[in-house]
């Protein structure tokens, strides 16, 4: 009788280490199809801002991603922000930055500011989209009527926060002629109002008009946190999904304060307003927008209309 002889377990190698890469990949490949064909032919309107504007790990892949729902026929529109970069500009021309509830108190001069930085962030925005192989066109409220603003005022408060607008209409038909012939429309928040002034535009509020004015089927905001908690220094009770009017109670109760009262409300009205689901989306996660759009589980709070 031969002896049987155990051979040795060879080594993994660089092949086949490949090998179960190229698998895995495949396999994630073909389970987003699904949503793939969920999303396809759909408007989703991204707020773009936060450390995923600063951070080059995390640019690069927003970029990556608006580029990839590009490529697979999600009709994307990108808004920006910038306020880090107009408070810096401001300072360097002896421009003291000033906020009033979490809102820049914008005067003549930081209106011109604004204008200027954020004007060149969006057309940046344009060109790294562009480098990714997503035609993209980067364009102001001004351009094309696109946005008309009027000056925002807040009943509750007696506080004047000089040239900072509230989106009164969105001309959609020029945001529909770019993505039908194939770009990805960046659009800087700035808007003319009829009394003949500039208006600096709350980037989230602008997104969310935009969004409902698209019909569009989704809204995310990218911020710097990980979304809605019921007590914010509780990290435990982050809320994965409410409805409007829930969120509603937890302003009223003092859950959500502060900077997340404009997101919060935003996203209300846009799902009020006919947008299919709004999100806020934690932004300091790699590749959240594909997280959000391609998985169950998302990451991020998920507003949608009441029931």
């Amino acid at each position: 009788m031969t002896p049987s002889t155990t051979l040795p377990t060879p080594a993994p190698d660089a092949t086949s280490t490949r090998t179960v890469d190229t698998a895995q990949r495949a396999q994630i490949i073909s389970e987003a199809l699904p949503y793939l064909r969920r999303w396809r032919g759909q408007t989703v309107v991204i707020k773009y801002g936060g450390a995923a504007m600063t951070e080059d790990a995390l640019k690069a892949a927003v970029m990556g991603d608006v580029a990839l729902l590009h490529y697979v026929g999600v009709k994307v529109v990108v808004v920006h922000g910038g306020g880090n970069e107009i408070s810096q500009m401001c300072r360097q021309l002896g421009i003291e930055p000033k906020f009033v509830d979490g809102m820049r108190v914008t005067d003549p001069e930081t209106m011109r500011v604004t204008e200027m930085v954020m004007g060149q962030i969006g057309k940046n925005i344009a060109q790294l989209l562009g480098d990714k192989g997503a035609p993209a066109v980067g364009l102001s409220g001004k351009d094309g009527a696109l946005l008309r603003a009027r000056k925002f005022k807040d009943e509750s408060s007696e506080a004047d926060w000089g040239l900072v607008g509230e989106v009164e209409k969105v001309e959609a038909g020029l945001l529909h002629t770019l993505a039908q012939q194939g770009f990805v429309p960046v659009v800087t928040p700035v808007a003319p109002g009829h009394d003949g002034e500039t208006y600096n535009v709350n980037a989230d509020t602008a997104a969310g008009a935009i969004a409902v004015a698209l019909g569009a089927a989704k809204l995310l905001l990218l911020t710097d946190v990980a979304g809605i908690f019921r007590d914010f220094s509780d990290k435990s009770s982050l809320i994965d999904a409410l409805e409007a009017r829930q969120a509603e109670t937890l302003i009223a109760d003092g859950a959500v304060s502060k900077g997340m009262i404009p997101k919060v409300r935003c996203c209300m009205e846009a799902v009020r307003g006919g947008v299919g689901r709004a999100h806020i989306v934690d932004g300091r996660t790699p590749h959240a927008i594909l997280t959000e759009l391609f998985t169950d589980t998302g990451c991020g709070t998920m507003i949608t209309r009441d029931q």
